[in-house]
C-alpha cells in the first residue's frame, strides 16, 4: 500500500496532548500573554451553553489532510519531513481529504481529578443526522467532516470572502456536522473539542527532543510473519526496497531495535519517527486498534515528559509551544481554557483511561459516496451507547419516560419519514404521538431538526435531542408532557442514534452475519429485528466479551490502557521482566 492510501491518525497525540497540557499549563501559572496565545487557537465553531470547569465531555478530531487550517498544502519538508508526501504529489494536488481519523471522545469528572475517553474507529458506517450536499444521507463516520468542509466551500466560491475566512468557515462547518454526528451515534452531549492537523504531533515530538517507547514483536497474524510490526510494510506485497519504512516510515530496526536480542525493547524515536510510530497500522494485531494502543503508549510518554521534564514550569518553552499550536490546532471558540486549566490541574497520568469502542470489521462493502468497496465497521449503536454512558455517568442509560408523548414532524418531504420516526420512538418506549408533514405545527422549519419540549419533558427532549445530533428547547404551546421532533429540511433519513446499526442500509442478518465470523457475541435485540431501519432496543446492553481475530481485523472491546504516572525504573508491573517500567508505561506496545 503506497502512502497516498495511507490514514495519518499520529495528529490524535498532539490534539490529546494539546488537551493535557491545557490541564497542566495551570502548573507553571498565567501571565496574561499566556492567556493571550491560548485565545489564539479558539477559532473553532462555538458549542453555546457548555461550562469550561466541572464535570464535561470533550472530542478530540484528528485530519488527515496534507493542508493547514487556511487550506495551504504543507511544504515539501513538512510532507518529507512527516512522510506524507513529495514534491510530485504536492504538483499532482494529491493533498488528501478532511477526514477525521481520529475520533477520541473524553469525559472530564466534576473536581478535574480523573478522565475516560473512547477512541472511536473511523470506518464505523452510519447515518448523518442530515443529507450532505450531495444528498448522501450515510458514510463512514470519519467522512461527516469532510462532506461538511467541501460544501462550505462549495457555498461561498466566487464570494467576496477572504481566503482565510471561507476556510475558517469550511473547518467550522466540518466541525459542527463531524459533532452532531458523533452525539447521535453515542447519545451524549459534546461541550468542547479540540482538533489537530497532520503536522501536529510531529511539532509536539520536535519540542521535546522525540519520544521513548517500549516495542515487542507481534506473533504471526493474518499472513503476516511473527515482528512484522517492527517495520511498516507488507512484506508480500510491499518489498522494503520499493517502500523504505513502508507507509508510514516507521522502521524499529533503524531505530536501534536489536534484532539479536530480540523481545521488547525501548527505543529513543526521532521526531519523524515519533510521528511514524504513532501512523502505521498495517502490520499491527488489530490494525486500527493496534496504532490506538500505540497512540496511548506515545500520550503516557508525553504525560511523564510534561511532568517531569521542565517544560511546563519554563515560561519560554510554555510560550513556544502555545504560539507554534495556531498552526495546527483548534478549539472551539467558547473553550475558556485558562479556567479549565485551572480547574483541571489536578488531573495526573494515573487517572487518565483510554478504550476503543467495539465494532464488527467487514471488507468489500459498497458505501454510499465512495466509488470502490470499503473496509468497514458495522456497529451495535444500543452497546455503544450503553459502553459509554456507564463509563461517564457511572449508571445504565436512562430509560426513555413511558409518560411522555413524542410527536415527529416532517420538514423534508421525504414519503413516510415522520412515520418510520415516530415508530422508532414508540419503540424506544416513548408514548406515540402525531405523525405528520410540517404544515400541520407552528414552527418554522430549518435545515437541521429542532426538537421542543413542553412541560414536565425537559430530559426526555434533551435526551432526544443527543439521539438526533441536535439541541433542545423549551415550546411553551407545547402540552405538558410532550416532545416535538422537527425534521429539518435537509434530514432525508433516520439519524443513527434511531438505528440499532448505525445505518439504514445495514440490515440485522448483515451485522450477525459479521459478528458471528468476527467471534462477537450477537446480542438477542440483533437476532430478532428486521432488516432496514431498526430501533434502539429499550433493554440496556452490557459489554460483550472480546472477540478473536479475524483475517486482519480484530474487533470486541479493545485493549484497555490506563495512563499512569512514571513508576520505578526496576518495577515490572504488567511488562516483561527484562525491560523495566519507565514513564508509567506498564505494557510494550506492538
Amino acid at each position: 500500500m503506497h502512502w497516498l492510501t495511507s490514514v495519518t491518525l499520529g495528529k490524535v497525540v498532539f490534539a490529546a496532548e494539546c488537551l493535557v497540557a491545557a490541564v497542566l499549563i495551570g502548573v507553571a501559572g498565567y501571565a496574561h500573554d499566556l492567556v493571550t496565545l491560548t485565545s489564539r487557537i479558539s477559532d473553532g465553531v462555538a458549542i453555546n451553553g457548555s461550562p469550561s470547569v466541572g464535570a464535561m465531555n470533550i472530542l478530540v478530531m484528528g485530519l488527515e489532510s496534507r493542508t493547514n487550517f487556511e487550506g495551504q498544502n504543507l511544504s515539501v519538508q513538512q510532507l518529507t519531513e512527516t512522510h506524507s508526501g513529495n514534491a510530485a504529489s504536492v504538483a499532482a494536488g494529491q493533498v488528501g481529504a478532511q477526514d477525521t481519523d481520529t475520533l477520541i471522545l473524553i469525559h472530564i469528572f466534576d473536581g478535574g481529578q480523573k478522565a475516560v475517553g473512547f477512541s472511536i474507529p473511523r470506518d464505523d458506517v452510519v447515518n448523518y443526522p442530515h443529507a450532505t450536499l450531495d444528498g448522501l444521507t450515510e458514510g463512514k463516520i470519519d467522512a461527516a467532516y469532510n462532506y461538511a468542509y467541501n460544501q462550505s466551500l462549495q457555498q461561498t466560491f466566487g464570494s467576496s470572502m477572504s481566503s482565510s475566512q471561507r476556510y475558517l468557515l469550511a473547518n467550522q462547518a466540518g466541525q459542527l456536522f463531524e459533532i452532531q454526528t458523533v452525539e447521535s451515534v453515542t447519545g451524549v452531549h459534546i461541550d468542547h473539542f479540540a482538533e489537530s492537523n497532520i503536522i501536529g504531533f510531529y511539532e509536539l515530538a520536535q519540542q521535546f527532543g522525540g519520544i521513548e517507547v517500549c516495542i515487542k514483536p507481534a506473533a504471526a497474524q493474518g499472513g503476516l510473519g511473527r515482528g512484522a510490526n517492527l517495520m511498516d510494510y507488507d512484506p508480500r506485497t510491499e518489498p522494503a526496497s520499493q517502500y523504505p519504512g513502508g507507509n508510514s516510515g516507521f522502521d524499529a530496526y533503524r531505530d536501534g531495535y536489536n534484532r539479536k536480542k530480540g523481545g521488547a525493547q525501548y527505543l529513543h524515536l526521532s521526531p519523524a519517527q515519533s510521528l511514524a510510530y504513532v501512523r502505521s497500522r498495517d502490520t499491527l494485531p488489530g490494525v486500527d486498534i493496534g496504532r490506538t494502543a500505540r497512540q496511548q503508549a506515545a500520550i503516557d510518554f508525553v504525560i511523564w515528559k510534561l511532568r517531569t521534564g521542565g517544560v511546563l514550569t519554563d515560561l519560554g518553552q510554555v510560550t513556544t509551544l502555545l504560539s507554534n499550536a495556531k498552526n495546527y490546532l483548534i478549539t472551539d471558540s467558547g473553550w475558556d481554557l485558562p479556567a479549565f486549566a485551572g480547574d483541571m490541574n489536578a488531573l495526573n497520568g494515573k487517572n487518565l483511561r483510554f478504550t476503543t469502542l467495539p465494532s464488527a470489521p467487514t471488507n468489500n462493502i459498497k458505501v454510499p459516496g465512495y466509488p470502490t468497496p470499503q473496509s468497514v465497521n458495522f456497529i451495535d449503536v444500543p452497546q455503544l451507547r450503553q459502553l459509554v454512558q456507564d463509563a461517564f455517568y457511572g449508571k445504565s442509560a436512562t430509560r426513555p419516560a413511558s409518560s411522555v408523548t413524542v410527536d415527529v414532524y416532517n420538514g423534508s418531504g421525504t414519503a413516510g419519514l415522520a412515520t418510520s420516526v415516530a415508530q422508532d420512538f414508540t419503540a424506544m418506549g416513548y408514548k406515540a404521538g402525531k405523525a405528520g408533514n410540517s404544515s400541520a405545527q407552528s414552527q418554522t422549519v430549518q435545515k437541521v431538526t429542532s426538537i421542543f419540549y413542553g412541560a414536565g419533558a425537559e430530559a426526555s427532549g434533551q435526551a432526544i435531542a443527543n439521539d438526533m445530533g441536535t439541541t433542545a428547547a423549551s415550546l411553551s404551546s407545547l402540552p405538558a408532557g410532550h416532545v416535538e421532533v422537527l425534521l429539518g429540511s435537509t434530514v432525508t433519513a433516520p439519524p443513527p442514534g434511531l438505528l440499532t446499526f448505525g445505518a439504514s442500509t445495514v440490515t440485522a442478518q448483515d451485522y450477525v452475519a459479521t459478528a458471528q465470523q468476527d467471534h462477537i457475541a450477537v446480542p438477542a435485540n440483533a437476532t430478532s429485528a428486521a432488516g432496514g431501519t431498526q430501533s434502539v432496543s429499550a433493554t440496556p446492553l452490557g459489554p460483550r466479551p472480546q472477540g478473536a481475530a479475524r483475517g486482519r481485523g480484530v474487533s470486541a472491546v479493545a485493549a484497555t490502557m490506563s495512563v499512569n504516572t512514571p513508576a520505578s525504573a526496576s518495577g515490572t508491573s504488567g511488562a516483561p521482566s527484562s525491560v523495566p517500567v519507565k514513564y508509567g508505561i506498564t505494557s510494550c506496545s506492538y
